[in-house]
């Protein structure tokens, strides 16, 4: 099996971007936008998982079927852990 080289310049871009991404992060918490603050970080803290997992992870050079089993897994586990969640919220007592 071939390895895919890839160069420290694309790190170093990619680095670079998620510091960026961190930042924006960091400043859109302190901006009041109501219902979307949490829809402007969420989609942000997507954006960084997406560059985590395709360079960093290597998922961008590996084969298609690879990639959706690294899906399916991955929404497994969400699925995972918002039944868990949901069973402590249901099951809790409110006053």
């Amino acid at each position: 099996m071939s390895q895919h080289i890839v160069s420290a310049k694309l790190y170093v871009s990619v680095w670079a971007a998620l510091i960026c991404l961190t930042v924006a992060t960091a400043a859109v918490s302190y901006i009041e936008l109501g219902p979307y603050n949490i829809v402007l970080a969420l989609t942000i803290a997507t954006c960084k998982m997406l560059l985590v997992a395709l360079f960093f992870m290597g998922l961008k050079y590996i084969s298609d079927r690879m990639t959706i089993v690294v899906i399916v897994a991955g929404l497994f586990w969400l699925g995972i852990l918002v039944v868990l969640g949901m069973s402590d919220y249901v099951s809790r007592a409110w006053y």
